[in-house]
């Protein structure tokens, strides 16, 4: 069953959760420091929670599908249609392990679709050589349309330092 992901900034996590949660009618499926998910059958949601100083801004949008298979295909379709995308990577990235693309939107709003592959203990993979992460990559890592794409061994080098990822 595919979801669609809503992540969200918000300025106190503790009262955020204590709202989802009676809003959505269960428990966050994960928390950590700075971070919750709520994981949501009805309607299908992946709703992630980032404490920010400023909350109430939408930190990135996505679909979570259950095969890396269709990532693959997902990648595959956006770029065919002429969207940049980041190519498919393995990653960490909010507290687990995954196979992800991005797109970003007119308006700037970035687009995950990945398939969760299992938990990890880091918020994100800080293994660039700069110590940035490699989570969440902004529209400057993105590969043109018109340029071959395929499965990458690992993620992009030069992806996003902010710790803004689902």
């Amino acid at each position: 069953m595919a979801r669609l992901q809503l992540a969200i900034d918000v300025a106190d996590l503790d009262a955020s959760i204590d709202f989802y949660t009676r809003l959505l009618g269960t428990p966050p499926a994960k928390v950590r420091d700075g971070y919750a998910n709520f994981a949501v059958d009805d309607p299908p949601l992946k709703l992630v929670l980032f404490e920010a100083e400023v909350g109430g801004t939408i930190n990135h949008l996505g679909v979570e599908v259950e095969h890396a298979s269709e990532v693959e295909h997902a990648e595959a379709r956006l770029r065919g249609a002429g969207l940049a995308t980041t190519g498919v990577d393995d990653t960490i990235c909010c507290y687990a392990t995954k196979v992800e693309t991005w797109v970003t939107d007119p308006d700037d709003h970035r687009w995950e679709w990945y398939v969760r592959t299992g938990d990890a203990e880091q918020l994100e993979n800080t293994t660039t050589t700069d110590g940035g992460s490699t989570c969440c990559p902004p529209v400057d890592t993105a590969i043109p349309a018109d340029q071959p794409a395929g499965r990458a061994a690992g993620p992009a080098p030069d992806a996003r330092a902010a710790s803004s990822c689902c």
